[in-house]
């Protein structure tokens, strides 16, 4: 199953924040989207998750337009992993993942056998199966990210939507978080994950959507287009990168800095 985004153009009345933007996403991809505060990155994932409507261009899956799938047909394609956020009431963690399973019952019908037995298989495939009888709103930051993932596992989409989903992680969290996003993709999932660290998508990423000004400023490998000059451009900073045995790591320039 695969995303395709064409001439994606949006605007909150007389302010455009989407112009002409394309890409495609397809099963074992791992596209990381990258860009300053206020570029348009959530607005994005709204516009492909069917909260905003009234773009122009087009968002289709399997070549189907998704502003005119029926919601449940969406959830089968697409699931949502938002940042971490406190219900409104506490349901146990079994309890949460439950609720993506969702779409495989009829509108009136209570989860039964077979749903908690998907629930508990997500939860065992995150590492968190320990965790189901306990109060998600009193586990961790990092516990917390990794039953949403659970949760959209146990919805059985192809698609995985991540708007910053570690924005709030220590950083030890966060990178276990975007370990298992990456094994997830290697299994055949599609990833779109938003982030502000140019390094995560250097690190974890098999792509990388550079968004600025509105408008696509790089799309293809981490270790193309992400380049000094693309950096300062985002983030008005300027960096280097370091050649290690890891991997590339990207390096801040600070004022007075010798190369």
């Amino acid at each position: 199953m695969n995303l395709e985004i064409h001439n994606l153009s949006f605007a909150y009345g007389n302010h455009p924040v989407l112009e002409d933007v394309s890409f495609g996403l397809d099963k074992g991809d791992f596209l990381s989207v990258l860009g300053p505060n206020g570029v348009g990155k959530s607005t994005l994932f709204r516009c492909i998750l069917g909260r905003l409507n009234d773009y122009s261009g087009s968002i289709t899956s399997d070549g189907d337009d998704l502003r005119t799938l029926p919601r449940r047909e969406a959830a089968r394609r697409l699931a949502y992993i938002p940042q971490i956020h406190t219900p409104t009431f506490s349901y146990t963690v079994l309890d949460t993942v439950l609720m993506g399973t969702a779409r495989q019952l009829s509108p009136f019908a209570q989860p039964g056998r077979a749903q908690s037995e998907k629930a508990m298989q997500a939860l065992e495939r995150v590492g968190a199966a320990h965790l189901a009888q306990r109060d998600f709103t009193r586990l961790s930051g990092g516990e917390q990210q990794l039953v949403l993932v659970a949760r959209a596992i146990a919805q059985q989409a192809d698609i995985l939507i991540m708007d910053e989903p570690t924005s709030a992680l220590d950083y030890g969290n966060q990178l276990r978080v975007l370990q298992l996003v990456r094994e997830l993709a290697g299994e055949g999932y599609g990833v779109l994950l938003s982030t502000h660290n140019p390094q995560h998508a250097l690190t974890f990423a098999t792509r990388t959507l550079a968004l600025c000004g509105g408008r696509v400023a790089a799309l293809g490998r981490p270790e193309d287009v992400l380049t000094p000059e693309l950096v300062s451009q985002l983030y008005g900073v300027d960096v280097m990168f370091a050649e290690t045995p890891a991997g590339r790591v990207l390096v801040p320039m600070m004022a007075g800095d010798i190369v």
